[in-house]
């Protein structure tokens, strides 16, 4: 029976999720496996992938062949250099205790290239969400400004009208102030 190790499709519609499993060549995509040796969450940045690396090894080791994005996965999290320095111990090259040196020094260094893409991708947010809250406030002020120049001019309009029909109906009232007396002087003049 021909084993491959290759991904199981999981998750909604547009949100895919994988299972990485060794399963018989001939069985459907979706359909029976022999092993769960993972996950795989590639809509994520940078992906989530979680695999037992001593059973992939054990499965490679069998004569399991993965497909090529499960060989890409398995490169990733070292499962094939483990792979690599285990036919190295067998055909005597190194010892066991070499080999786990090379395989922990080899994490180590993959450890740190995907901290530092972490923190990459952390200060590249943070300074495109700086850019938006400065690129927002911008325009508010620019509103504000607006706003207030065009209320500016409105209020100039309103005192200037305000004080214009104060000064016409001053006057006027004063007129009818002085005409008022002078008519009951009239009015009382010819009465008597």
């Amino acid at each position: 029976m021909p084993v491959k190790i290759r991904l199981q499709r999981h998750g909604k519609k547009g949100k895919p999720y994988f299972w990485i499993i060794a399963a018989d060549s001939r069985s459907k995509r979706d359909g029976k496996f022999l092993e769960k040796l993972g996950f795989y969450n590639p809509t994520t940045n940078p992906a989530q992938i979680d695999l037992n690396v001593d059973s992939a090894v054990k499965w490679l080791q069998n004569g399991a062949q993965p497909t090529d994005t499960a060989r890409a996965i398995l490169s990733y999290k070292g499962a094939l250099m483990k792979n690599h320095l285990a036919g190295g111990v067998r055909k005597g090259a190194l010892t066991e205790e070499q080999a786990e040196a090379k395989f922990n020094e080899w994490l180590e260094s993959k450890k740190g290239t995907i901290d530092h893409k972490k923190a990459t991708l952390s200060e590249a947010q943070q300074k495109a969400k700086a850019e938006a809250l400065a690129a927002e406030k911008a325009v508010s002020d620019k509103r504000a400004a607006e706003a207030a120049a065009a209320a500016a001019p409105a209020e100039e309009e309103a005192t200037e009208e305000v004080e214009a029909t104060a000064t016409e109906e001053t006057p006027a009232a004063e007129a009818q102030a002085t005409e008022t007396p002078a008519e009951e002087v009239n009015e009382d003049e010819k009465e008597a």
